[in-house]
């Protein structure tokens, strides 16, 4: 997904445009479709300010909703529903509001007058947003009573989070609301972190180093502009997802012929495959059952310049790929909620339901059995999620090891929860300051 741009007005294209576009991706969400598909829908010039203030609305939508059930007890037809409620986002928060109050409402009003489908509708959005205006401050204060309004979070979410996360359920839905900014990781073969903060400040882009192999940029910018871009100097990537190859690669030592052979399960877009072949020489075999999406794991490796054994496949069913080789160690990076990743991916807690919890779990319970015969003795399996719920997590691990007599779970990240931002004081040394959500567990298979 291209990184969140800036909320800045667009010179070419008018704002109630841009509404009109952030009103659809809206609609499409509700109806149950992610936001990246919905955004390439969108025209390319009205794109990246359609973005902006999709990802804004979506972040203030709980807030939204119940200023909406407060202006009209009963909500008007779907498109005009979302046009209201995209409007009142981007109204509500003064302090971040990308464009003054009147302006949004002038803008709103003549989007609904621009489109067929709620041109009937555009004098009950100027009435409500007009009456939002006038009595702001009576109608936050309403709000204040709806945990959703406050969190800005489905209220089974905030539930969830809460029991898993007793004392810290506050700071995580606060870090969901941030934004993101954009980390690299720098690949070794061709440069160090230290060498490529020099190249950043010789073009005056500020940034800072995280972790090992991470830099983070104070500013997003299109990282096509980024210096070594090309020639394979970075990729994109969260700091928590880039602990997983180094854990894996922690402690293997390899067979007679000195290469390590490894799985990386469900591996596109290809992040880690990469970041496996850049710290160790291995014959890597990166599955994904998206053929589309194994396109992209060659289209990166090749940016690169890594070679990977790319195979389209069902990780629950080795039958159909696996050529009987034991893997010195596995990475599963399972299929899951994506509770971590909300600040980058805003769409997620308006998408997913209660029950997919359960459903991800017992697929993530399913891969971890299926892919445990094929490694060695003595090989490690690192099982991780962009989660922050526990059933995908530590409860998934531990029920695990206890089933499996030859599965030790040894030390172990456990739960990274989501952490902005990057304003204020900078300690380089400490990862934990800024990542998404993560859960990582290794397992060690016992020498027969």
């Amino acid at each position: 997904m291209p990184h969140q741009p800036n909320l800045s007005p667009s010179a070419q294209v008018p704002l109630w445009r841009q509404l009109q576009g952030a009103a659809s991706v809206l609609l499409a969400v509700r109806d149950g479709q992610s936001m990246t598909p919905a955004l390439e829908d969108v025209d390319a010039q009205l794109r990246p300010g359609v973005q902006a203030l999709a990802f804004h609305a979506l972040r203030w939508l709980g807030r939204a909703e119940a200023l909406r059930q407060q202006l009209a007890k009963r909500p008007p037809p779907p498109e005009a529903d979302a046009l209201l409620c995209v409007a009142l986002a981007l109204a509500c928060a003064e302090e971040a509001a990308p464009y003054t109050a009147h302006t949004l409402v002038d803008q709103a009003v003549e989007a609904a007058k621009r489109s067929d489908a709620t041109l009937h509708q555009a004098s009950f959005i100027n009435g409500c947003l007009r009456r939002f205006l006038r009595e702001r401050d009576a109608l936050m204060a309403l709000t204040e009573k709806s945990p959703q309004a406050v969190w800005n979070h489905p209220q089974w979410w905030i539930d969830r989070v809460r029991k898993d996360h007793p004392t810290q359920w506050q700071d995580i839905l606060r870090a969901n609301n941030s934004r993101a900014p954009l980390i690299l990781r720098i690949n070794e073969r061709k440069t160090t972190p230290a060498q490529y903060l020099q190249a950043l400040l010789a073009m005056d882009i500020g940034a800072f180093p995280t972790g090992e192999h991470g830099v983070v940029l104070t500013e997003a910018r299109p990282v096509t502009s980024l210096p070594g871009f090309a020639e394979g100097h970075f990729s994109v990537q969260d700091a928590a997802a880039q602990l997983a190859a180094p854990l894996l690669l922690d402690g293997l030592t390899a067979a007679g012929d000195g290469r390590l052979n490894i799985l990386d399960a469900c591996a596109a877009p290809g992040g880690k495959t990469a970041h496996l072949l850049e710290l160790a020489d291995c014959d890597v075999t990166a599955l994904d059952i998206d053929a589309r999406r194994c396109e992209r794991i060659a289209q990166n490796l090749a940016r690169l310049g890594l070679q990977a054994h790319i195979v389209v496949g069902d990780a629950s069913r080795p039958g159909d790929w696996w050529d009987g080789r034991l893997y010195d160690g596995i990475l599963l990076d399972a299929p899951c909620t994506a509770s971590g990743i909300v600040r980058r991916h805003p769409d997620v807690r308006w998408l997913r339901r209660p029950t997919d919890i359960a459903q991800l779990a017992a697929i993530q319970a399913r891969l971890l059995a299926t892919l445990w015969p094929l490694l060695k003795p003595g090989g490690r399996l690192v099982y991780c999620t962009c989660s922050v719920f526990r059933a995908e997590g530590e409860q998934q691990a531990q029920a695990f090891a206890a089933s499996h007599l030859d599965a030790v779970l040894m030390p172990s990240p456990g739960h990274l929860l989501p952490q902005g931002s990057v304003k204020g004081a900078v300690f380089p040394d400490n990862l934990m300051r800024e990542h998404d959500g993560f859960y990582y567990a290794v397992l060690q298979k016992r020498s027969a």
